[in-house]
């Protein structure tokens, strides 16, 4: 399905002048003039959604763009497409685009930045979007144990630090039933404390991380595990509290 997305984003960049070429993409205008797939993004995803198609159609094809340039800016343009003039868009069709590539087996940087600097790190779009990720389907994760709900489950849990708290704590919890969920339940738990907007609360982060299945030389596991005990809850609230775990745990 994702081919099928890019190969009409493609038709879609042909409509509008521009090919691929060996080492990146032309304009019929300036030929000869080499264009990078950032600057494709920036220049024409913003267009898809002046398109004359239903708003369903037109994520589809932001997202074949997206498939097809691997670019973050065009996650931007379909963010702001959701908070524009003739959003929202269509939940469905947005979060599934999402649900799709955080289970492709292939990088998915660009995704997994997206939803954590700007659907994460919104606190008036965090719940929803970590609902529709994972949250709805954290069960069906556990029990279906399938390698794209796998991929996805540990993509999201990984960038999921800024999510208040009490909005991924039952998720956290479910997952931690899943051994192989473990080290990334740990990298979410670990970015909770570390980022600028991470979320948690000590004492109860701490209960989880000590039901992980982890080996005992997991970097910065017994660290983490000390300013959680000592009860900080952020990184940049206690900015001293982490160098004071290193010379402890050394």
């Amino acid at each position: 399905m994702e081919m099928q997305a890019a190969e009409a984003a493609r038709r879609w960049l042909a409509d509008q002048g521009i090919s691929q070429v060996r080492d990146g993409w032309v304009s019929d205008e300036r030929p000869d003039e080499l264009l990078t797939a950032n600057q494709v993004a920036h220049s024409w995803a913003g267009d898809v959604f002046a398109e004359d198609l239903d708003a369903a159609d037109q994520v589809r094809l932001a997202f074949g763009l997206l498939d097809l340039l691997d670019e973050y800016w065009v996650t931007c343009e379909i963010r702001f497409a959701d908070e524009g003039a003739e959003g929202p868009l269509p939940a469905d069709v947005l979060w599934d685009g999402y649900r799709q590539r955080l289970e492709a087996d292939r990088d998915v940087e660009a995704v997994t930045y997206s939803l954590w600097v700007d659907w994460f790190e919104d606190h008036t779009t965090s719940a929803t979007a970590f609902a529709e990720v994972l949250g709805h389907d954290i069960d069906r994760v556990v029990a279906d144990r399938s390698e794209g709900l796998l991929r996805r489950a540990r993509r999201v849990l990984e960038c999921s630090g800024p999510v208040r708290w009490p909005v991924k704590e039952p998720t956290y919890r479910t997952a931690a039933r899943l051994p192989a969920l473990h080290p990334a339940l740990f990298r979410g738990l670990r970015g909770s404390f570390h980022d600028v907007y991470g979320d948690l609360e000590p004492a109860a982060a701490l209960a989880l991380l000590d039901q992980l299945d982890l080996p005992t030389n997991t970097q910065h596991l017994a660290e983490l595990r000390h300013v959680l005990a000592s009860g900080h809850k952020n990184h940049h609230r206690s900015p001293g509290a982490w160098d004071d775990a290193v010379r402890s745990c050394s």
